[in-house]
């Protein structure tokens, strides 16, 4: 079952990286760390601050994308392309076949924000260091990437998945001089990786019966609803009607609550009193396992039944 999956889950991985959609998000949130190192060099000593702040917004805002792109096209390839057929011919079961899917689609998610995670950080690095350390820091990775493209020819796609964890964890090593900012990037990454999979879970049961037009549109509109569940959940009832009010309490609790997401600087920071950072990324992170489990639960109940006759 896991070696069916897995085998899925690569190909899925390595479909994703050879799409072009793929290619212009990264190049997006490229362009935009570039627009962050402009705006924070017109700050006056601010300039830490400022690209923790567009940064990390950019990385959430280009981490969602891809889940929706993803999440909507990846399935609905195989069924153009009719790939699916030879592939549920095989002793493979649906619920394998979709939980591969998804697994894929989380794989290609963190490499993607660990990149931008780290072209954050060896900004940081340039900032808060020495920018001959920066420069020779991504010298040096591009040179170990290029060692492992010509030594691992036959996987030179999956050589950048261990490629971009490693480069991660070095650059958030060397960025400790910027302490706060560095905890900033670093928290909101993870908080970022466990609500694209909640997004990405969203998508994969929308394609479960759905076209990929109108399963972007419903991921779309569930994360906006998610990220505002605050506030429907707080409707004053004097203003909008009892109605609309019971309404917006019941839909904040049914959709998940992506706020949770998106805290606010103090408490990243483990400025509040009483709410450890570690305990409240814990807690969030096992909101999104709950709800992705749930949710490939009913996509592989729907994907199973599913005529594709």
């Amino acid at each position: 079952m896991f070696r069916r999956i897995l085998t899925i889950s690569t190909n899925a991985y390595r479909e994703a990286v050879r799409a072009r959609v793929l290619h212009g998000i990264v190049g997006l949130a490229i362009a935009t760390c570039a627009y962050a190192m402009l705006v924070a060099s017109l700050t006056l000593q601010q300039k830490s601050r400022v690209l923790g702040n567009v940064g990390s917004a950019s990385l959430s805002l280009y981490a969602i994308l891809v889940a929706v792109v993803l999440g909507a096209t990846s399935l609905h390839r195989e069924l153009e392309l009719k790939t699916i057929f030879p592939i549920l011919s095989r002793p493979l079961r649906r619920h394998e076949y979709v939980l591969g899917k998804y697994v894929g689609t989380l794989l290609t998610l963190g490499v993607f924000i660990a990149l931008d995670t780290s072209a954050l950080f060896l900004i940081l690095i340039g900032y808060e260091k020495s920018v001959p350390v920066a420069v020779g820091t991504l010298g040096g990775a591009i040179a170990v990437l290029a060692a492992l493209l010509l030594l691992l020819k036959r996987h030179r796609i999956y050589a950048i998945i261990p490629w971009a964890l490693t480069l991660v964890g070095v650059t958030y090593w060397l960025a400790a001089p910027a302490g706060e900012h560095r905890q900033l990037i670093a928290t909101l990454s993870v908080l970022s990786f466990a609500e694209v999979s909640i997004v990405a879970a969203v998508a994969v049961f929308f394609s479960s019966f759905s076209s990929p037009f109108l399963t972007s549109i419903f991921t779309l509109a569930i994360f906006i609803i998610g990220r505002t569940a605050d506030t429907l959940g707080n409707l004053p009832a004097k203003l909008f009607g009892q109605t609309v009010h019971t309404f917006g309490v019941v839909l904040a609790k049914i959709v998940p609550n992506l706020y949770l997401y998106a805290p606010a600087r103090p408490l990243v920071l483990g400025q509040v009193t009483g709410m450890p950072v570690m305990n409240y990324v814990a807690t969030a992170s096992l909101h999104s396992l709950c709800y992705a489990l749930i949710l490939l639960l009913l996509s592989a109940v729907i994907f199973q039944r599913r005529d594709f006759q």
